[in-house]
């Protein structure tokens, strides 16, 4: 419960006999004791700038003689809170405690924390502890009792304070009195928040994680208070702390850091001594509520997706989820083993994965999920259920370790894909492939194949494991992307939008089924042929013989007459990975729809490979290389010339006449050498030229590579 939005209603409840509730409100507004005082009191509000907490105070009074049971029924319903007021000095006043207690708890729709104030203090010497004690051991809803004295203004704003606290920080769901220990539920959220805060996950909180607690868990929701600063603990203070754990129990500290059984014992000792407000403040800055279960507004924070829109995850995102990683990765194979993935969601409530992730996303050969499967699962959460991703990074406390407001800072919402198209660029991370085809035609393979998985690898896959879905990594260009696959049931009739929705088809048929391409050319006319989505078929089960297909047109006919690339031939039946080059490809086409691709092979043969392959070879790298240089170095030499030109001498103006003797030009001892001089600077020019056109040549061939490739 946030706090700001908290209002406290306090119902100061009495029997027959005059205790002074009435007193007690009059005195806090007026600060002094009244000479006369009504039956009761109006209902006053206190504003929120005046209160310790923070927060706006609705206190009502009640009397017996003015107002019927069923009113006071009404108020209780409303009531966060209720104070019962007794008379020190009237035995029969206290003895009616209990009796009061048993008719508010069973009115009481809900658990309401309860108050006892022992009034008129003043009137005696001794204290009333003793007799409440048992009373108050009896009622786990008491939450304290407070003696005090309206006429000598004696704890008048503690006893409100404590009105406040019980419901801002009720002792009930964190503690037990009877058995003196925190409660499992406690455990549970502290234990949580602990292992969150544990960065290096070795069980211990060294001086800077109990640092990093201190600083984001304890102190953030206090920043806007005067008494509370964002500031790590001193050293001496972290040792304070310690020792206190040290004295207490055995196995709290080790390896100078504290330990799971120390964390929890420091936050019983902080209730047992009336502090539970820091262990509430720890358990609201990890998303808890009065109940400690996370709240809604915590998990899944305000996140509206705009139409045609995709989310992804930003690179800040993908460096908490790294850092999540090497955490949990004991014995930095760059895979999670069972046992450290369970370790991993020790901090949800359930676990997220099940064992078809597996065959989603890469494994090694142990079949562990690697590095980059990791991420390509959060990748593919992000895109298909954003909210899901955004519970999921609330586990992990994600908004506390990167000090956002919330986990919907991870996320990034892409541009219009109609805008892309526009642009004729995109700056999308992810793109969808939907794969289409009979059933049997090999569309299981084509997704496990782009994980890595031949086909003696894929017949190990258990049927109740299989998975429509498969991501992983390609290049484009030198830009790492996504591709998601998703393999679509064969159901022709009944395909539905999100079947459909996606920025490139693949329609599989098996080659040696000879009904199998039928399907493929229903499906495109019926829902491709007018759309703007790239198509590509692929003639699966390349390894078999080939059967005439049963339609009217061959595969590659049909693909001729819709303007298609020719079927694509693949397999999964090798002995090594299959090739992922059809994968490249078609996150090419997802990432360039506008532009039509003029070679879909690697035969080294086409116009277009001989192409690539030339502008792309050593033999012009080379040449542009020493062209570069040529320039370089007679652009050099020419700067010497001039230099040495003008400090040259009478000597070198003679030895200058004697070279060029035979010029019709030479009128005197200056003009040869101004001839020389304009000749070698006509070549030089000459050179110059031929440099800067031939840079010039090389450059227009590497933005023809580009147009090239950016047409592919």
């Amino acid at each position: 419960m946030k706090k700001e939005n908290i209002k406290i209603k306090t119902k100061l409840n009495i029997n027959k006999t005059k205790v002074g509730k009435t007193s007690l409100i009059m005195s806090l507004v007026s600060e002094e004791f009244p000479d006369e005082v009504p039956l009761r009191a109006e209902e006053i509000t206190i504003p929120a700038d005046v209160t310790p907490e923070r927060v706006p105070t609705h206190i009502v009074d009640y009397s017996e003689a003015q107002q019927s049971d069923e009113q006071l029924y009404q108020e209780i319903s409303k009531a966060n809170v209720i104070c019962i007021v007794y008379s020190v000095n009237n035995k029969k006043s206290i003895e009616k405690v209990s009796l009061l207690l048993n008719v508010l708890i069973l009115l009481s729709c809900h658990r309401v924390p309860l108050i006892l104030v022992g009034n008129k203090s003043d009137l005696v010497e001794h204290s009333s502890m003793e007799t409440i004690l048992p009373i108050m051991n009896q009622y786990s809803e008491i939450e304290t009792c407070v003696e005090c004295s309206a006429k000598n203004l004696k704890n008048i704003s503690e006893l409100f304070y404590y009105a406040q606290k019980a419901v801002l920080h009720p002792t009930g769901p964190l503690y037990s009195p009877e058995e003196k220990e925190m409660k499992p539920s406690c455990i549970k959220a502290l234990t949580r928040i602990f292992k969150i805060s544990d960065l290096d996950n070795d069980g211990i909180l060294n001086d800077n994680e109990l640092n990093f607690f201190q600083v984001r868990a304890v102190f953030f929701s206090c920043l806007h208070t005067q008494t509370c600063f964002n500031i790590p603990l001193a050293p001496q203070a972290l040792e304070d702390v310690k020792n206190v754990v040290r004295k207490n129990m055995s196995d709290g500290v080790k390896d100078n850091g504290l330990t799971l059984k120390g964390f929890l014992f420091l936050h019983t000792l902080f209730i047992q001594r009336g502090r539970h407000e820091t262990t509430w403040t720890v358990l609201r800055r990890f998303g808890y509520d009065d109940d400690l279960e996370l709240t809604q507004e915590y998990l899944f924070p305000l996140f509206k997706i705009p139409p045609d829109c995709t989310t992804e995850l930003n690179h800040n995102a993908y460096l908490f989820l790294q850092s999540v990683f090497d955490k949990y990765d004991k014995d930095r194979d760059c895979a999670l083993s069972p046992d450290e993935l369970k370790d991993l969601f020790k901090v949800f409530p359930y676990m997220p994965w099940g064992p078809d992730v597996n065959n989603t996303v890469c494994t090694n050969e142990q079949g562990w999920i690697t590095y980059q499967g990791y991420l390509s699962q959060w990748t593919l959460t992000t895109y298909l259920d954003v909210q899901r991703c955004l519970e999921y990074l609330g586990y992990l406390g994600y908004s506390i370790i990167q000090e956002q407001e919330s986990q919907a800072a991870a996320i990034t919402i892409t541009r219009n894909k109609r805008i892309d198209l526009q642009k004729k660029q995109t700056q999308r991370g992810v793109f969808r492939c939907n794969v289409l085809g009979a059933r049997g035609s090999g569309k299981s393979g084509f997704l496990q194949a782009f994980l890595g998985r031949n086909l003696a690898r894929q017949k190990r896959i258990r049927e109740d494991r299989k998975s429509y879905y498969a991501i992983s990594t390609t290049y484009v260009y030198g830009q790492e992307k996504y591709l998601l696959l998703h393999e679509v049931l064969p159901d022709f009739e009944f395909l539905s939008e999100a079947d459909l929705a996606c920025d490139v088809v693949c329609l599989v048929y098996d080659i040696s089924n000879p009904r199998s391409f039928e399907y493929c050319a229903k499906v495109y006319k019926k829902h491709f042929l007018d759309s703007k989505t790239p198509c590509v078929i692929i003639a699966a089960k390349s390894d078999l013989h080939e059967a005439r297909q049963y339609y009217s047109l061959s595969p590659l006919d049909f693909c001729r007459k819709h303007k298609l690339h020719p079927p694509q031939m693949f397999t999964c039946n090798t002995d090594e990975a299959p090739s992922k080059d059809i994968y490249t490809k078609l996150t090419t086409m997802a990432m360039y729809p506008h532009a039509k691709l003029r070679c879909m092979c690697s035969c080294n043969r086409c116009t277009y490979c001989i192409c690539h392959n030339l502008l792309n070879s050593e033999l012009v790298r080379s040449v542009k290389a020493k062209l570069y240089s040529a320039v370089l170095n007679r652009s050099l030499n020419v700067g010497t010339f001039l230099l040495a030109d003008e400090e040259s001498s009478l000597t070198h103006q003679v030895h200058a006449v004697s070279f060029v003797e035979d010029s019709v030009y030479m009128e005197s001892s200056v003009e040869p050498f101004v001839h020389m001089t304009q000749a070698d600077l006509k070549s030089s020019t000459f050179w110059l030229r031929a440099s800067v056109g031939a840079t010039v040549f090389a450059v227009l061939g590497f933005a023809m590579y580009k147009a090239l490739l950016k047409q592919r």
